[in-house]
Formats: C-alpha cells, structure tokens, sequence
C-alpha cells in the first residue's frame, strides 16, 4: 500500500511538472489536457483519477505555485525582527519571484481569470496576501479599521508594478525604480 501511495505521488508531482510549463509557456487557454497527457504518457483516466479536469489541473498547479512563493518569501523575511523591515524585505522578495514568468503568468495573469476573483483572492489570502497583510498589521502603521483596504491598495500598486517591469525593456533598471518606489511607499515618503 506504501508503494502505491509513493507512486501516486510521484505520478501527480510529474504531471504538476509538466501543467507548470504548459500553463506557464501557452497560458491556461491555449494549454491542453491533450497535451498534458502527451507529455505526461498518462491515459485520461489515470490523470482523471488524480485531477477531475483542466480547472483542478491547474488549481493544483497554482497552489503548489502559491505555496512555493510563500516559503521563499518566509525564507526571505527569516530572522528579521523589525516589523516595517520584515514587510520591505518581503515586499521586494515578491517583486523579485514575480520577476519569473512562470509565477507571473500562473500567478498574476491567468489564475483571476480561471478561477475568478473571488477564489483567487481566497487563495492569495492563504498566501502572499494573508502575508502582506499580516506584516502590515505588525508594523501598526494603519488603523486596523483600514488594515484590508490598504493591503488591496498596496497589493494592487506592487503586482502592477511587478507586471510593468515584466514588460519593460531594460529589466534590471525597471526593477531598480520599482524597488526604491515601493520602499518610498512602504516608509510614506
């Protein structure tokens, strides 16, 4: 029983792989269960015995996605014990892995649209978000009457800004400027 469970967790890890640069590389729209299951060698129903179809496919793949971000950005905020540094630190992590496409397609540009606002904010709240606003209420510099509404708004001007310096031309410079902004913002200059 031992070996069967090590394989079926091999197996969806596999397939994980595989959506993830599907998903990533062609989008969700144009990524097909097809070619999943060209990629992968598995038959329909065994990915159906794992995944109940493309949606929970890349719900799973978004998750794991999520999860990952999050321990980076623990990973990267460790050890900090000033509230308002911790919440730079973690900002400019996040700028940082939203710098890879992956993340930015899965993450940023697909998942609202796949699984619609809401249930993309309910996941976001389990991570980055519930994260951001978490470090933002250590750091006692908003209201907690206007804690929710300010995480949004600096959720809103960071992932923008993540999406900007992923179109620009010069990478490094764009990601600079957006850096020392957000800091700005962050401390209320």
């Amino acid at each position: 029983m031992n070996l069967k469970a090590e394989r079926g967790a091999a197996t969806r890890d596999r397939v994980l792989a595989i959506a993830t640069r599907l998903f990533a590389e062609r989008g969700y729209d144009d990524t097909s269960i097809e070619a999943v299951l060209q990629e992968s060698g598995l038959s329909r129903g065994a990915l159906y015995h794992h995944y109940a179809g493309k949606d929970a496919l890349f719900e799973a793949v978004l998750e794991a996605t999520e999860s990952a971000v999050g321990d980076k950005i623990t990973e990267a905020v460790r050890g900090i014990t000033e509230p308002a540094r911790a919440l730079e630190t973690g900002v400019l992590a996040w700028i940082k892995l939203a710098a890879d496409p992956v993340i930015q397609r899965i993450v940023l540009i697909d998942a609202p649209a796949v699984l619609g606002w809401e249930r993309w904010r309910a996941m976001e709240e389990r991570y980055s978000f519930g994260m951001l606003k978490a470090a933002l209420a250590a750091t006692r510099a908003v209201p907690a009457e206007f804690l929710d509404l300010h995480a949004h708004m600096l959720l809103a001007a960071i992932n923008e800004s993540v999406l900007m310096v992923a179109r620009g031309g010069d990478r490094r410079t764009a990601e600079a400027a957006v850096g020392e902004f957000l800091r700005r913002l962050l401390r209320g200059d």
